[in-house]
């Protein structure tokens, strides 16, 4: 499947690069190929296009939302935090040993809402492609980026993208993300694929407008359950006989699990009237959104494990759980200078989640599936209002089966040209995901049913961005009936470590305070970039935990060389947090739980790093935790689970503007 879409990839590529061609030079010469009469065997024709590139700012980014910024091909320290296989900045996220595997929070967001829950598996979400994270774009000629990165022992990180306008009003983009990397220790191999494809439309006389795109994504981790008692203590030791870290005996060398993704997403809107053309007054859009969701998480292990207490099968287990979400929604807009942007919806969501069996048990039956269909209403709401702009959105579920509702409301003020502040308040109440609700495994430990209340938070932020001052953001949060999984010992395990990892929900409030502060100080070519987390959970820290205080500073130089034919960046970024209770790791539901076993000590991380841009490539060389060259690293991440040693790495993000 991956070579068939590969090579469906480049052909696309090939062809729109020829289209696109053909119809900027077929206007003065009428073909390609230049003149159709000459003598085959006569030496072609050089054609020099001395025609203006377009400047980079006609390249345009457009997200979900219709903001729109462009291709930014420019080399600062902040396009060094998010060189990794995420492409987002992981200031917030403790990396396993391994690339694409599990991550340990450092911090949590709660400004994210839904209706309905997920299938769970929340480990293997990092990398998934939400709606909000495919963008859709409008080009004046082809562009394409080229993604690669060095891994862990053998292995690649590649992202191929491509866009391209075929009409002016019509764009499409198709993508395709891979990664492989075995790791260090013994059966942690990941690999991945992510297939993107958007298309955006606009009719001639604006009235119709078309986002719509497809993904495809598997994400696979083999799993050996973290490192056996003797092996953490040979880890703990620093003993030279282990610099290899594949001697090192783990739990187990036969499981993995996977989960797969599939989202066909349609967005369109039509204008009933029209309106005034550049203020949009008195404008009647009536719009439709389309998801279909199919996910899918698969749990394989060959040889039951002990530590996970008894199974029903000797070997060859196997647990399989999928969930698909269909929803539809409608909506009327209507657009006022003087009132605002008013718009009034209503959705409708099947959602089907479940196993192909039943379990009926001693204690009771376990079902296999959980189904139905939710009604949900509400309105969107958007003003400027002086120096403000005022934004709001509301839902509410018309069901019984599953109760949920949410509210958005935002606040911008821009103070001046550098600074501007921002206020949002989330108000969300949900049913926890389905994997808390209903779970079925091959082993004994792992099936439930629960009836648990909606989770319930409130999330409140305020945000000053400013390029004179410093950029500041603060949470606060609570959250009641909070739902987490934690670990307890097993009565009826086979070993004195079996343990059991089971559901629960928190019957009091959860209370987290989260401020983060960046600023970046120059002084002639050299530079000084600092990130700094102070958090407070000041209810609930026996089920919720995070670390006082995270910091990140980079002390870097930078200059352009051989006649600013190269932009120079090197130096080194510096990572530290205080001690806390970090989750544990459970690789049967890809979660993570609370346990008391190991409080994870804070710990210094340094990185040397050398970074360089050439005409549109940008490249990246880095020498990860160089301070474990002076002492040998004995970290974790999670219990049992080894923190990542020294390695060099290196890539390069490539744009090319054909």
């Amino acid at each position: 499947m991956i070579k068939q879409i590969s090579l469906i990839f480049f052909l696309v590529i090939s062809f729109s690069s020829v289209a696109q061609v053909e119809l900027q030079r077929g206007r003065g010469s009428g073909n390609l190929m230049g003149n159709n009469n000459r003598d085959i065997g006569q030496a072609p024709k050089t054609v020099v296009d001395n025609r203006e590139k377009p400047p980079v700012e006609d390249y345009k980014i457009i997200s979900i939302e219709n903001d729109t910024t462009y291709v930014d091909t420019t080399l600062t320290i902040y396009k060094d935090y998010k060189y990794n296989y995420l492409r987002k900045d992981n200031f917030e996220l403790l990396p396993f040993s391994n690339i694409g595997q599990a991550y340990t929070r450092l911090a949590w967001d709660f400004d994210e809402v839904d209706l309905l829950p997920d299938i769970g598996a929340r480990e293997k979400h990092y990398s998934y492609y939400d709606v909000e994270d495919i963008f859709y774009y409008n080009v004046p000629t082809p562009l394409t980026e080229l993604f690669f990165k060095t891994t862990l022992e053998q292995g690649q990180n590649v992202d191929a993208f491509f866009t391209t306008n075929l009409t002016p009003r019509l764009n499409f983009s198709i993508a395709y993300r891979g990664l492989r990397s075995l790791g260090n220790y013994q059966n942690i191999m990941a690999s991945q694929g992510a297939f993107r494809f958007g298309l955006s439309y606009q009719s001639k006389n604006n009235r119709y407008h078309l986002k719509t795109h497809f993904v495809s994504q598997d994400t696979n981790n083999e799993e050996n359950g973290g490192l056996t008692a003797v092996s953490n203590q040979q880890y703990q030791s620093k003993d030279e006989e282990f610099s290899d870290r594949s001697l090192f005996e783990v739990n187990f060398e036969d499981a993995e699990n996977m989960l797969f993704t599939k989202r066909f997403y349609v967005k369109q809107h039509y204008k009933v009237v029209k309106g005034n053309d550049s203020t949009q007054n008195n404008q009647i859009r009536v719009g439709h959104t389309f998801n279909f969701t199919d996910k899918e998480y698969r749990y394989s292990q060959t040889n039951p494990f002990n530590g996970y207490g008894k199974s029903y099968k000797n070997s060859n287990l196997s647990d399989e759980v999928e969930y698909q979400r269909v929803s539809n929604l409608l909506y009327v807009q209507y657009f006022n200078n003087l009132l605002g942007d008013i718009a009034f919806q209503i959705k409708h969501s099947n959602y089907n989640y479940g196993y192909q069996r039943k379990l009926i048990l001693d204690q009771g039956t376990i079902n296999n599936r959980i189904r139905g269909d939710v009604v949900s209403v509400g309105g969107r709401y958007h003003k400027k209002i002086g120096g403000f702009d005022l934004t709001g959105d509301l839902m509410i579920n018309l069901s019984d089966e599953f109760s949920g509702n949410y509210l958005k409301t935002k606040a911008n003020y821009q103070l001046d040209t550098l600074n501007k502040i921002e206020a949002s308040l989330v108000i969300n109440s949900r049913a926890p995901n389905f994997n808390f609700l209903l779970f079925q495994s091959d082993y004994v430990n792992y099936n439930w049913q629960n009836d648990f209340d909606n989770i319930q938070k409130q999330d409140l932020q305020l945000k000053l961005t400013s390029r004179k001052w410093v950029n500041l953001t603060a949470h606060l949060t609570q959250i009641n009936n909070f739902t987490y999984f934690a670990s307890v010992d097993d009565p009826n395990g086979n070993t004195e470590e079996s343990t059991q990892i089971k559901p629960f929900q928190y019957n009091d409030h959860v209370g987290y305070f989260k401020m983060k502060a960046d600023r970046k100080f120059n002084f002639g070519k050299f530079n000084l970039a600092n990130t700094i987390m102070y958090q407070n959970v000041f209810e609930g820290e026996t089920v919720f935990r995070v670390p006082e205080f995270v910091t990140r500073n980079s002390l870097y130089f930078e200059d352009y060389w051989f006649d600013k034919a190269l932009y120079l960046q090197t130096g080194f970024t510096y990572n530290y947090f205080t001690d806390f209770y970090a989750n544990g790791y459970d690789p049967v539901l890809s979660e993570t739980y609370v346990q008391e076993e190991l409080e994870l000590e804070g710990f210094h991380r340094l990185d040397y790093f050398f970074n360089a841009k050439i005409s549109q490539a940008r490249l990246f060389l880095k020498l990860e935790n160089v301070i474990f060259l002076l002492d040998d690293n004995n970290n974790y991440v999670a219990p049992s689970q080894p923190y990542r040693d020294f390695v060099v790495r290196f890539g390069i993000v490539w744009d090319l503007f054909l």
